[in-house]
């Protein structure tokens, strides 16, 4: 097992401390929130009593192969705990997310959870966010103009391709990953970015993170 894996299931075992009986948890997705519920699978199978509302299909899928009771967001009465992934942070609780092309679903559960926890191995801190893109989750119809506007921007838009095709979020919508290293006033960018028309979310995550757990080699470090 790689030192980075070992972080990951470290991270995930903390964050499923906080969950209790008849809980509606936030499923996120990536490799990390995978292994977290995995092991709320296992959880549930010894007699843990809750509810999942998963952040992308692919979440869904795993919950339900690991026998996680599966509710839509519609019909949850609340959210008490999202447990999620990140594929950066800064100690400000300021995150990318993205990578895996779920951000809209896991922005909207993170939105209604009533306490967001956010599960990191060690390389996922960095000091200010921006070496791993920014991606954002654009209207197909509109992508080459809004491209265009970025590129004014300086913010070096590429389109996110998966086996050679242009990649399709669950809600059938495209990815854009731009370069936003340098950018420091990211409240300013959020709202720069999210104002152009056909722009559905971006993967910042400015305001909604109240805990961060970090595996850090056998241990973990917290963040709030």
């Amino acid at each position: 097992m790689s030192s980075t894996t070992n972080e990951k299931i470290i991270a995930a075992k903390a964050a499923l401390k906080l969950v209790e009986h008849g809980m509606v948890v936030g499923l996120g997705s990536g490799s990390t929130s995978a292994i977290m519920i995995e092991l709320l699978g296992k959880a549930c199978r010894e007699g843990l009593n809750i509810k999942g509302v998963a952040s992308s299909g692919i979440s869904e899928k795993l919950a339900i192969k690991e026998d996680i009771p599966v509710i839509s967001l519609d019909v949850a009465p609340k959210i008490d705990i999202n447990i999620d992934g990140a594929d950066e942070f800064d100690t400000k609780l300021q995150l990318i997310k993205g990578g895996g092309g779920a951000l809209l679903r896991e922005k909207i559960i993170a939105h209604f959870a009533s306490k967001n926890v956010i599960i990191v191995d060690s390389s996922k801190k960095v000091e200010q966010l921006g070496s791993f893109p920014l991606p954002i989750e654009v209207i197909p119809f509109a992508q080459r103009k809004i491209m265009d506007e970025l590129g004014q921007m300086g913010l070096s838009p590429q389109v996110r391709l998966h086996n050679g095709k242009e990649y399709r979020t669950d809600q059938h919508n495209s990815i854009l990953d731009l370069d936003i290293q340098g950018q420091t006033d990211l409240e300013t960018l959020q709202s720069s970015l999210i104002n152009i028309p056909g722009i559905v979310e971006t993967g910042l995550f400015l305001n909604t993170t109240n805990l961060i757990i970090m595996g850090s080699g056998n241990e973990t470090k917290t963040f709030q």
